[in-house]
């Protein structure tokens, strides 16, 4: 489980734990695993261990990597969001996010994807974002990273060589969740209505429903399902007025440019 400490890593650890399940929780920060981890270790009875390690690098990658054996269930959630419009962000920084959005879910599924297909048991879970489906947001690099978190699960979950191992991928497009992510990259929610927010729980939950079902791609709540196939088959022109610009000045939620936070959440 990586991007454990909060959002819907945290609500991931929880429900698994609760569900009599052992885990291996990943993050940056060891005080931060360990506030999660004690309690699920007190409350709920199961083996808990932490990996302090930060995936947007690869001596990160390749530490989390050293500790995932036999694992029955990958959650790669870990991801970040920059606050600013591209140009506006170093190269660097758009370097890192990619990085830890893209090659940390390629290299964690890479890992433990020949132990599941010769188990011939085990499920991969990749967190993206609805807004993967469609050009919703402009002048940010986010939908993009995330549309290749999709179009990854995609590609390797239909694949005949992990179908037939009965090995399970499935990629979780959730949308405008209440986790830290907005109020670490400085974007201002509350001229946002409130039917636009999903709670962790609930998210984590419609997943592990779909996980169970088969689905390759879930989408918690009908009101995603629909603005996520909007994005995906509405022509581009119609969209545009509804997309949001990160370089516009006037926009409804503008982030405080130049801030940039490395999030736990997707």
């Amino acid at each position: 489980m990586t991007g454990a400490t909060s959002g819907i890593g945290r609500a991931f650890a929880e429900r698994l734990a609760r569900d009599s399940h052992d885990l291996i929780l990943v993050a940056r920060t060891r005080d931060a695993l360990e506030d999660v981890a004690e309690p699920l270790r007190r409350q709920a009875n199961v083996s808990v261990r932490t990996v302090a390690a930060d995936l947007s690098t690869l001596d990160g990658c390749r530490q989390v990597e050293e500790h995932l054996g036999a694992v029955d269930l990958l959650v790669n959630n870990a991801g970040t969001m920059l606050a600013g419009a591209f140009l506006r962000n170093g190269v660097e920084a758009e370097e890192q996010a990619l990085d830890l959005n893209t090659r940390a879910v390629l290299r964690l599924t890479h890992t433990v994807l020949p132990g599941m297909i010769e188990r011939r048991k085990g499920c991969v879970v990749n967190v993206a974002s609805f807004s993967a489906l469609g050009p919703g947001g402009l002048a940010t690099t986010y939908p993009a990273s995330k549309a290749w978190v999709l179009s990854f699960t995609e590609a390797i979950g239909r694949s005949a060589q992990v179908r037939r191992s009965g090995v399970r991928m499935m990629a979780l497009l959730p949308g405008f969740t209440r986790t830290e992510l907005f109020r670490r990259t400085g974007i201002e929610t509350s001229p946002m209505p409130r039917w636009i927010w999903l709670e962790a729980d609930r998210v984590v939950g419609d997943a592990l429903r779909d996980l169970a079902r088969g689905c390759l791609v879930s989408v918690p709540s009908m009101r995603y399902k629909i603005a996520g196939w909007g994005l995906r088959y509405l022509p581009r022109p119609l969209l545009k007025p509804l997309s949001w610009d990160f370089s516009a000045p006037g926009r409804l939620w503008p982030p405080a440019y130049g801030h940039q936070e490395h999030t736990e959440d997707a």
